[in-house]
């Protein structure tokens, strides 16, 4: 874990404005600054970011946080990479377990073989009639090949031996360029193959995959599972399609490298591949994160059908309600790659648009699976439904769901759901995580938090034991004078707090108020809000007990009649009179 004070420290040391304005032009509008925003498509701008909340919002698509949080979306990468990014560009050492250091230092020399063999390979490319003619009849062009570092791996045993002189060093069998036998002998793992360079989230070589020229089994190689690459949780062409991506709202996963190449080599930019395998947990949830729409490009074959079912099965537990998960299964008998060649881009384009929405995929092969036109096939329908039913994290299309499968197995709706034993859904990942309910904008607890987020220590100020816990605004205002009483959250701005109550039941409901009040504010008007939402407090308390000594008058003791009339004395500056036995 990076420590909080880290963090803390980091965000006061850089400057929001300068994060963005590395990806984004930025122009000053006031206090602020504006631009298009990077995250959704618009000419009019929307997108704000504040020096002096260290904040960005945008007022189109919603999108919003600190630095920290800007690289993650913007890069489409974790917390602790987005963390360690801004530590260098900032001159700091990122304090780690001494675990994760190791880990990290294991890893840093195997990248370095990586991009050495890369180079290696790119070279080989440019001296191989073959492997140019083979990329050349597939329509790749010079600076798609560069573009993508595509390279060559010449047959022999050990040609890498040209560029590492110590063959022997075991980091070379570690990162997978290498291969020992039984026998102890040593030879290059990639032989007579195209070579694509498989990249993370940073830009380093981490794998390969290699494509053999002409006949011979396996046709595609992939760098085995090392200490830098894990197969399953990485997405080829990602890097190079990131800003596509993020233009269009929508990522194109093909099964292919060709087929990224190829496609992008015909001006379809937004797409990538998974690496041999059926999509993953890990693809989905990082594909989610990089735009609302999802394409799954499958051949139209029994391996395409298979990956198609395995897509939509992981996708189910992913959704959100504003998210959407598509299947295309190409016409025919060509692949993306062989389409976009023979039919052109518009006609690729359009088959995308005409994809399958995840939930008529689901449905259709339900019911092809179950044949509903008897009573046994009825049954069968909602037995094979409630697993994926059960996975699904979106509940509003859970619910309509739902209502098709007990349509068509001839129940109610209730009925299918006691069945597949469907309890009310929490709240989508998506949505304000761990909230107990919504927040009550007229609510005095939500005047006091939105002046408090400004500033956190009059947080300090705050009659504690006044504000109503049970909301999620007051539990929120708690925490952040638990913080500033322990000293644990110093000023900075909006980008600092957001951070602090990161990954907590608050996160949620904070970022949602500060992403309302990003522009400047009248400080003094402001602290007048404060202190006349705290007075309300008093009041309202006062109030409130002064009923409940009036609703127990013939009951009371000496020492209650005397606080009654004390608390009636500080709610009016003229007391009525007591005496007559009015109490």
């Amino acid at each position: 874990m990076i420590p909080e004070s880290f963090i803390q420290e980091l965000l006061a040391r850089i400057d929001i404005v300068d994060v963005v304005e590395r990806y984004v032009p930025l122009r000053k509008a006031g206090a602020n600054y504006s631009a298009c925003c990077p995250f959704h498509s618009e000419k009019t701008p929307s997108f704000t970011v504040s020096p002096s909340k260290q904040f960005y919002h945008c007022f189109g698509c919603g999108a919003h946080g600190s630095a920290i949080g800007f690289l993650m979306q913007h890069a489409g990468i974790g917390f602790i990479e987005a963390v360690e990014d801004l530590a260098s560009s900032a001159g700091l050492q990122v304090p780690q377990e001494e675990r994760n250091a190791a880990l990290r230092a294991k890893k840093a020399p195997l990248t370095e073989l990586m991009a050495l063999a890369t180079r290696f390979y790119r070279e080989q490319l440019k001296i191989s009639p073959k492997a140019v003619d083979y990329l050349k009849n597939r329509g790749v062009s010079g600076e798609i090949a560069a573009k993508f570092a595509i390279g060559y791996a010449p047959d022999g045993w050990q040609n890498l031996q040209q560029v590492f002189p110590d063959y022997n060093d075991q980091a070379l069998v570690e990162c997978g360029l290498v291969i020992v036998n039984e026998q102890g002998r040593r030879y290059d793992r990639f032989r007579d193959r195209v070579m694509f360079p498989i990249l993370d989230q940073r830009g380093n070589v981490i794998g390969f995959g290699g494509r053999i020229i002409g006949d011979g089994e396996p046709k595609y190689l992939n760098s085995p599972e090392t200490p830098i690459f894990e197969k399953g949780r990485e997405l080829y062409g990602l890097s190079q399609a990131r800003k596509a991506i993020q233009e269009e709202d929508t990522v194109l996963v093909v099964e292919g490298y060709m087929d990224v190449v190829g496609l992008v080599q015909s001006g379809v930019e937004n797409v990538v591949a998974t690496l041999g395998t059926a999509a993953t947990d890990a693809n989905v949830q990082k594909l989610l994160k990089q735009a609302n729409r999802v394409v799954f490009c499958f051949d139209r074959d029994s391996a395409g059908d298979r990956a198609a079912w395995r897509a939509m099965e992981v996708s189910l537990s992913h959704l959100a309600d504003n998210k959407k998960v598509e299947i295309l299964q190409m016409p025919g008998n060509q692949d993306p790659d062989e389409f976009i060649r023979e039919h052109g881009k518009d006609a690729f384009v359009q088959q995308t648009r005409n994809a399958t929405r995840l939930s008529e995929f689901l449905l259709r092969e339900l019911v092809k699976q179950s044949n509903p036109s008897t009573a046994e096939g009825r049954a069968m329908l909602v037995h094979a439904a409630k697993p994926l039913l059960q996975k699904m994290s979106a509940p509003i299309l859970r619910v309509q769901l739902t209502k098709e499968i007990a349509q068509r197995a001839q129940v109610s709706q209730a009925e299918v759901e006691a069945q597949c034993g469907l309890k009310p859904l929490a709240r989508s990942r998506y949505g304000p995580a761990q909230m107990k309910q919504r927040p009550v904008p007229s609510s005095v607890e939500y005047k006091l938090l939105q002046t408090v987020l400004h500033k956190p220590e009059w947080a300090a100020r705050l009659p504690l034991e006044l504000i109503d816990r049970e909301g999620v605004e007051g539990e929120a205002l708690s925490a952040i004078a638990d913080a500033i009483e322990h000293g644990e959250l110093p000023s900075g701005g909006f980008g600092i707090l957001l951070e602090f109550f990161r990954d907590t039941p608050h996160e949620a409901l904070i970022a949602a108020i500060a992403a309302n009040m990003v522009e400047e504010v009248d400080l003094g008007a402001l602290e007048e809000v404060f202190n006349d939402s705290v007075a309300h407090l008093r009041q309202t308390a006062l109030s409130a007990e002064i009923k409940q000594l009036y609703a127990r008058a013939k009951e009371l003791s000496p020492q209650e009649r005397q606080r009654l009339a004390d608390l009636l004395a500080k709610k009016h500056p003229t007391p009525p009179s007591t005496s007559g036995g009015s109490i």
